[in-house]
């Protein structure tokens, strides 16, 4: 008889506790006698049989001793005597059997009822570890010992372990409970009775413990149980770090596999489903929407709608079921459709996945929702849905003017499409109207589909009704109005100054818009842009404009911006260059509107121009500032006060010899009489001739015209060219405008560039300097050879001055 072995079966190792740990077998177990214990594994038997010598084995250690004689060659013998067996058949010793399976389940129940007294809170940690890990050996002899201790209490009694203190023995709970429901459905019921399942969870929130590994162990475990699945999902929170786990790089490799198996074992629940993918993981949701019945298909695709996704997660459902959505859209029952439509208003908010359902083929099915009526039409809250994803991959940036939409093969930007539309905006809610507007918006924004929505515009005779949406009491749909008439304004600037002239109120509207203190949203940009472009010639607008205080209040918001106290937004640049353009409207009708010229002198509009074409960075803000003082100093000369001779008395009258000429001092050179910046708009007084000649080396073309425009004001007829020239002299501006000449440069500024050299040229010292430049004239003979009429006629004057062509030419006859 031995007082113990070395390593019994199972995890509850007798021989090899610790005689603290092992009172159990010490007092309360039978001993184990010789005749239990195989010779060769030195472990109680479970299946004894005898050799022909009479010696007992573990019939699986003998098979295996035989086994091995054979490969290595040897005669079979008995491994105790070593003498050769004549016969290997192995005979079950049954009576030992049921003898050791006697003494074992005498054993067992005395453990189990050791356990069971043990298993309380009041007891010491290492009576309870001692009481678990007999539970543990016990259970992993046999499935049926997992009755035995079911039907013994014990599983409430190992619950209740968890509320332990000892983090020690809250692991080893875990562990026990795992092995006591391992393929157990009876003991897993047990488990889902109660907060059980709930006191598990909570040990999820032990980061990077043994407690939370064990934890997902036991939860995998349960998990193969349906009625678990629901139960473990039900607990608020569980599915959320579960998620979390999945995705951390710092867990135990071996809790983060059994975190993803207990997540797929999970989804067996729809319901489970959702908060998966509430928590971030998409993909078993996803796998519904393609591979689920028809009904469940149609929930996760409802479900899918309501969730909020980041831009990447949108891109990567779009990729997955954009496809099956815009098939269940195109073919399935109304709900079906309402799902599908939700879900892809969701995706298609983002322009990466909006791209990728235009590619999956959505743009069809959704022009056919709007433009079906009769019995197969959408609801309206449902055309609303269609007209708010189609806005939204509209405004992706995709060449949508390509894709065929109709049965005619008819495009987005053909003319009956786009008169469809217009007849939608003119006769749905508020809510539809503004989405189509937007739709309208987006394929405005192409250069190349813009051209023909203006024309369907145009002959559907719709702009009155575009412009009435201006006064519209709904903020987003007078917005998307007022961002379409600005990206028509450019091509249709007539049209819209047509419809907005008048007593209606809509330039009243988009006035009071831009006026609105509140930073700069979107809408004012929007409003000062579409103003901005309406032709700068219309004096009946303008007129309008100035009863209604548009410019004063235009020029105060250009100060303040101007001066810092507006930052921060992104549409500070466009509000700024809207307002400077409609500011300068007021310098293109001096000549027939004085109560413009009234207000250019009341609010030294000049001054502000000038300090404007130091706005770094904004180029049109330069050329609308440079252009603006170009025609405010065309009207210079008109405006300056010629100074007044005193009366010649009689003798002087009659002897002239005998007067003196009057010397008034103060006078401007160029102008000859009293200027000053505010009254007269003389740029000599406002210095800004140094900042023009600044702007002519700038990168801009169009800045560099505008700029060579308002300089050869100083070299106009009814001023003092030569002064000019002094002027320009003065400011180092001579060479700069001789360097536009020779840059290659469009036809408008070759035109002006032409003109200013030859008023340059009427110098003497000028002309001499540029005769001996062979690239000067040069250039002149270009354009003297190659450009337009007028351009070469005064091509021909300026090489006249530097005696290129001879005074006598008459190439150009005088044609009146």
């Amino acid at each position: 008889m031995a007082d113990s072995l070395d390593g019994t079966h199972g995890s509850y190792d007798l021989g090899s506790q610790s005689d603290e740990s092992n009172h159990f077998e010490r007092l309360y177990l039978e001993p184990i006698y010789d005749a239990f214990v195989c010779p060769l594994t030195k472990q109680v038997m479970l299946d004894p049989v005898t050799l022909e010598n009479g010696q007992t084995f573990e019939r699986e250690a003998i098979e295996k001793w035989f086994m091995e004689c054979r490969e290595s060659g040897r005669k079979l013998a008995c491994p105790l005597t070593l003498k050769e067996l004549k016969c290997t058949d192995l005979k079950p010793s049954i009576a030992l059997r049921n003898t050791i399976e006697e003494w074992t389940a005498r054993n067992e129940a005395v453990q189990i009822d050791m356990a069971r007294k043990s298993l309380n809170l009041g007891s010491s940690e290492s009576d309870v570890l001692q009481a678990l890990k007999c539970v543990q050996y016990v259970c992993q002899k046999s499935r049926s010992n997992k009755h035995i201790a079911r039907n013994a209490g014990l599983i409430p009694l190992i619950v209740d372990m968890l509320k332990s203190s000892s983090r020690k023995v809250r692991c080893k709970t875990l562990e026990t409970l795992r092995i006591v429901v391992e393929d157990d459905a009876e003991n897993k019921e047990m488990l889902a009775e109660g907060d059980t399942v709930r006191s598990i969870v909570k040990l999820l929130y032990h980061e990077l413990s043994k407690e939370r590994d064990e934890a997902v162990s036991l939860l995998y475990e349960l998990s193969k149980s349906e009625t678990l699945c629901e139960k473990i999902g039900s607990i608020n929170g569980a599915i959320l770090i579960l998620v979390g786990m999945t995705s951390s790089k710092s867990e135990n490799v071996l809790t983060v596999e059994k975190a993803n198996k207990l997540l797929e074992n999970l989804e067996k629940f729809e319901n489970n489903v959702r908060q998966m993918a509430e928590s971030g993981r998409l993909q078993p949701l996803l796998t519904q929407i393609l591979e689920g019945p028809p009904e469940t298909k149609q929930s996760m695709a409802a479900y899918l709608g309501e969730l909020v996704l980041n831009n990447d997660v949108k891109v990567l459902v779009a990729n997955t079921v954009g496809l099956s959505l815009i098939n269940i859209m195109r073919n399935g029952s109304i709900q079906s459709r309402e799902a599908a439509l939700k879900a892809l208003n969701q995706i298609s908010s983002y322009e990466a996945s909006a791209k990728v359902l235009i590619e999956a083929g959505i743009l069809p099915p959704l022009v056919k929702d709007l433009f079906t009526v009769g019995a197969n039409q959408l609801p309206m809250r449902l055309k609303e849905v269609s007209a708010t994803i189609l806005a939204n991959v509209v405004n992706s940036g995709y060449d949508c003017d390509s894709i065929p939409v109709g049965s005619d093969r008819q495009t987005l930007v053909s003319e009956d499409i786009v008169h469809n539309l217009l007849h939608l905006i003119s006769n749905t809610g508020p809510a539809i109207e503004c989405k189509l507007l937007q739709v309208l918006v987006g394929l405005t924004n192409s250069p190349t589909s813009i051209l023909n929505v203006v024309a369907a515009i145009k002959s559907s005779g719709a702009t009155i009704s575009l412009v009435q949406f201006i006064e519209a009491p709904q903020n987003d749909l007078r917005l998307a109005s007022v961002k379409l008439l600005h990206n028509l304004s450019p091509l249709m600037g007539q049209e819209l100054a047509d419809a907005l002239r008048g007593s209606v109120g809509q330039l009243s509207s988009l006035i009071r818009v831009i006026s609105e203190n509140i930073g700069i949203s979107e809408e004012q940009a929007a409003a000062v842009g579409l103003l901005a472009y309406l032709p700068e010639r219309d004096l009946g607008l303008t007129r309008q404009m100035l009863d209604e205080g548009a410019f004063r209040m235009i020029f105060s918001r250009v100060v303040r911006i101007r001066q810092g106290e507006t930052r921060g937004s992104r549409f500070v640049t466009p509000f700024l260059e809207g307002l400077v353009r409609v500011l300068a409207r007021v310098t293109f009708v001096l000549a027939d509107e004085p109560d413009c010229i009234a207000l250019c002198c009341e609010h030294n509009i000049a001054a502000v121009f000038i300090e404007m074409l130091q706005a770094n960075g904004l180029d049109n803000v330069q050329m609308i500032s440079a252009t603006a003082l170009e025609k405010l100093s065309l009207e210079s000369k008109n405006l300056t006060r010629m100074p007044e001779l005193p009366a010649t008395g009689f003798c002087g009258a009659i002897l002239p010899c005998f007067s003196k000429p009057h010397v008034i001092t103060g006078l401007c050179r160029l102008h000859r009489g009293s200027c000053s910046l505010k009254e007269s708009f003389c740029l000599l007084e406002g210095q800004a001739v140094p900042k023009l000649v600044a702007l002519l080396d700038h990168t801009n073309e169009k800045v560099v015209e505008a700029a060579l425009g308002a300089l050869s004001t100083l070299l106009d007829d009814g001023v003092d060219v030569e002064q000019g020239v002094t002027v320009l002299s003065e400011a180092e501006g001579i060479k700069p405008i001789l360097d536009v000449l020779l840059e290659k440069q469009s036809e408008n500024l070759k035109r002006r560039a032409v003109w200013a050299v030859e008023r340059l040229l009427r110098t003497d010292y000028i002309a001499y300097e540029v005769a001996g430049d062979p690239n000067v004239t040069t250039a002149l003979v270009d354009a003297f050879q190659r450009a337009d009429y007028r351009t070469r006629q005064i091509a021909e004057l300026a090489l006249k001055h530097v005696d290129k062509i001879p005074n006598f030419s008459g190439i150009f006859p005088n044609m009146g």
